[in-house]
């Protein structure tokens, strides 16, 4: 069974149609890559997912249950971690303060995090545990974002963008701490832009345009097809 499935999502703002018969899936223990241009519906997919579009279409199927009508929280509480790309710590609290405030009970189906364990995953973190949030830099606000997500024990996170922005060496220690993720029993779908990045930690990928899904097979199969990384990923 897997993880996670989308089958025919559709999604609206208002008048605009922004998601077109969407499916992809995930499977236990998977990191999967939704890649695209800006622009193309990655946020939106995430966002469908989590209950943050209310026009919506489709089937949104999660651990077995059909969530496609549940609320944001309810959606979350049940083990499913979502990073948005804006970050959205608490400038005000600390690092542990922060971490803190996403603390949820430990799950059967999913691995369970301390603030230690998350220091070893993210060890600038451990080096300040009192440091407030606005006082740190893009890269640790979003280690911390990610640490505080997995405070919740998801068995599934949903990584917006996380490489974007981010000096080389921060995004080198963000594809160590997604393999340990990975490693731990944490499923990930991971949006991004960057094909390096994506190589370096998935297993499959799936290609968005113009909300449609126009490719979906293993990142060997992607790297065998140069006509559709550059018809639809080249900038």
């Amino acid at each position: 069974m897997s993880l996670l499935e989308l089958d025919k999502v559709n999604a609206y703002y208002g008048d605009a149609h922004t998601l077109f018969d969407v499916s992809l899936r995930v499977e236990p223990h998977e990191v999967v890559a939704l890649l695209g241009r800006n622009g193309a519906g990655k946020s939106t997919t995430f966002r469908s997912i989590v209950g943050l579009v209310e026009q919506r279409e489709g089937r949104i199927v999660f651990e077995g249950r059909d969530v496609s009508a549940e609320p944001t929280h309810a959606i979350v509480r049940s083990g499913l971690g979502y990073v948005p790309e804006e970050r959205r710590i608490f400038t005000d609290l600390t690092v542990e303060e922060n971490l803190e405030v996403g603390r949820q009970p430990p799950r059967p189906n999913a691995p369970q995090w301390t603030r230690d364990k998350l220091f070893e995953l993210f060890p600038n973190l451990g080096e300040m545990r009192n440091r407030p949030g606005g006082r740190m830099s893009g890269g640790e606000q979003q280690m911390l974002t990610i640490a505080r997500t997995l405070m919740g024990n998801p068995s599934l996170v949903l990584l917006d963008e996380p490489s974007e922005g981010l000096s080389p060496k921060i995004v080198e220690q963000m594809v160590e701490a997604i393999m340990t993720m990975k490693q731990e029993g944490v499923s990930i779908v991971v949006s991004e832009q960057n094909l390096h990045f994506a190589n370096l930690i998935s297993d499959r990928a799936y290609i968005i345009e113009r909300g449609r899904i126009c490719f979906s097979g293993t990142m060997k199969e992607l790297e065998s097809r140069p006509d559709i990384r550059d018809a639809h990923l080249a900038v």
